[in-house]
């Protein structure tokens, strides 16, 4: 997958998948542990299987310390400590750090009822919704948003999206609501407690 595209990939999963941890475990062993089976993931979607059908799991510990050792350099610049709650029955949730200056200056109008007129610094960013997979491709339907514990609106997370996931090809950034290809021809996910099975 192009650096391009691994970007998009990871700020959608990132914000699109944003609830502090619980219990987890981050160490290096699960970071090279998830890495090891996304290559996997990888080959058996370019050459495919044997054995037909393939089932890998990644847990929330994995991911978590593939974000702790090895996301930084896939992250645009302002968007730090992502983290990954895997609820279950297809839900997801996380937290990332955001710095809003940049999106404040670019975005803010000026007027005292502007709410990007309020945000500022660097502040954890919440998001909760469910996963939905099927046939190759996906969606995400958001159910909360937070900037610092404080509930803000479907459009202000999609300013802060955008901004965040633009790319030379796509200059709006991504899209709350957006259909996406699963990549490496994964059919779906199976979003489990505290896991994912990735269905290729």
């Amino acid at each position: 997958m192009p650096q391009q595209h691994r970007r998009i990939a990871l700020v959608s999963f990132v914000f699109l998948a944003l609830i502090p941890l619980e219990a987890a475990t981050v160490s290096r062993q699960h970071a090279d542990t998830f890495a090891q089976k996304i290559a996997l993931i990888r080959e058996h979607g370019t050459n495919g299987s044997p054995e037909g059908t393939r089932r890998t799991p990644l847990s929330e510990d994995e991911v978590n310390s593939w974000f702790t050792y090895h996301a930084q350099p896939l992250l645009p610049a302002g968007v730090m400590q992502p983290q990954l709650t895997i609820v279950g029955q297809g839900k997801v949730a996380g937290r990332a750090v955001v710095d809003f200056d940049a999106i404040a200056r670019q975005r803010a109008s000026g007027s005292t009822l502007d709410p990007w007129s309020f945000v500022g610094g660097k502040v954890p960013v919440t998001v909760t919704g469910i996963l939905h997979t099927r046939d190759g491709m996906g969606r995400f339907e958001l159910e909360t948003a937070e900037i610092s514990g404080v509930p803000v609106p479907r459009t202000l997370l999609q300013e802060m999206l955008g901004y965040y996931s633009r790319t030379p090809d796509r200059p709006q950034g991504v899209r709350l609501d957006d259909a996406f290809a699963l990549p490496s021809n994964i059919r779906q996910i199976e979003v489990g407690q505290r896991q994912a099975v990735v269905v290729q």
